[in-house]
């Protein structure tokens, strides 16, 4: 009869402590400041810097401690990828264009094929071999040989993959692709020293001429730094996207009333017609890490990456807080709900979060999620930001929702 009771008091108990147990937050709210990784130049930073008449150079040389800038060569061609391991590709002759697109089988010294203003080239991979044909309004379609190259020249801004190009040379390269069929990949080469760097869409061309300069000068330093090898994956020494630093093609010199000041801040930043100036340590450019804003401070490099670097260590971000040069990221707010928190743990529920560890610049390095029966998961902050989408690891985990 004792035991008897002990257990249905122990139920009772159990069932009493299950009504009475914290129900699971519906939401999550996250809030934070910046915008990006934060290693090297804050982008708001040198914003506000140069309105407080700091120059390009002094911007720099703070941002990347104990870094000179000085002039470098600056005349290679650098091959841009514009559009990456695509099956399918149209061209056209922009309606300014004089002699229509110029088509060689190979490279420049390949065969010669005059493409007409009124028609459109397009390509279509099979196998290694890039495929071209010429379409033309009321004529029969034109099927060239195949080949595993071709290079295509323009006298007139040609739209390739939604960017618009106004110089270089394309090349359409029949690419292997790791665990699957080979892919055509799209690659402008142009020269670095001017029309690459006339392209750079990473900062707003209204704002002041020293944040303009001192952009160039990083996009120019870490085109540099990508110069040694044409990578096998894009065939490229960069990308246009931001996995490399943001390519925007002829948009950005063309940008009515501000394209001007763009064009206008990289000659500023050329000493000559093969010479610009680059941000150096012992002598040797670095790779210029850029990003929006921070939380305050920038992060070291070894947060981040892992990897130590001594012209990429912390400094104070006072203008990455601040409400008018940042409005939008000097202070955020993200909301997460349950479904999608215990989604990002691979948890079957999450009944709190916590931030397990912080660098020294305060960011964010390792979430942990417990579930409501005690099941822990831990994500390093990379992967929790990008599957919750917060735009940096400066955060708090200010309050929970039920």
């Amino acid at each position: 009869m004792k035991k008897f009771l002990a257990a249905l008091a122990a139920s009772f108990s159990l069932s009493m402590a299950t009504a009475h147990a914290d129900p699971l937050p519906a939401r999550f709210i996250i809030t934070g400041s910046g915008y990006g990784h934060g290693v090297g130049l804050s982008q708001i930073g040198a914003r506000g810097f140069a309105l407080e008449g700091k120059s390009a150079s002094e911007i720099l040389t703070y941002y990347f401690t104990g870094t000179t800038v000085a002039p470098v060569q600056d005349d290679q061609q650098i091959r841009v990828n514009v559009a990456h391991q695509i099956t399918y590709i149209a061209l056209k002759a922009d309606k300014s264009s004089k002699t229509g697109l110029q088509l060689h089988q190979g490279d420049l010294n390949g065969t010669l094929t005059q493409i007409p203003l009124t028609s459109t080239l397009k390509f279509a991979i099979s196998g290694k071999l890039i495929y071209p044909t010429i379409v033309t309004p009321q004529t029969p379609t034109i099927s060239l040989p195949p080949s595993a190259l071709w290079s295509v020249s323009w006298d007139a801004p040609i739209i390739v993959n939604k960017l618009t190009l106004k110089y270089g040379l394309l090349a359409l390269r029949a690419t292997p692709v790791t665990g699957g069929t080979p892919k055509i990949e799209v690659t402008d080469s142009m020269r670095l020293h001017d029309e690459y760097l006339y392209g750079i869409g990473e900062m707003p061309s209204s704002w002041p001429a020293s944040a303009l300069q001192a952009q160039v000068i990083a996009s120019r330093t870490y085109a540099l730094t990508r110069m040694g090898k044409i990578r096998k994956e894009c065939d490229c020494n960069v990308y246009s996207s931001t996995a490399d630093q943001n390519y925007s093609g002829a948009a950005k010199e063309l940008e009515p009333t501000f394209g001007d000041l763009w064009k206008a801040a990289v000659d500023a930043t050329a000493l000559d017609s093969t010479h610009g100036l680059a941000v150096l340590y012992n002598g040797q450019p670095i790779t210029t890490y850029f990003s929006a804003s921070s939380g305050g401070v920038t992060a070291n490099s070894a947060d981040v990456w892992g990897t130590a670097f001594p012209y990429l260590v912390s400094v104070a971000d006072p203008y990455s807080l601040d409400l008018v040069l940042n409005p939008s990221y000097s202070h955020w707010q993200r909301v997460v709900n349950q479904k999608d928190m215990a989604a990002t743990f691979n948890l079957p529920d999450v009944a709190s979060i916590r931030i397990d560890s912080r660098s020294a610049t305060n960011s964010a390095l390792t979430i942990v999620a417990t579930s409501s029966i005690g099941a822990t998961a831990t994500l390093p902050v990379g992967t929790f930001k990008t599957k919750v989408k917060l735009p940096s690891s400066w955060f708090e985990l200010a309050s929970v929702g039920y």
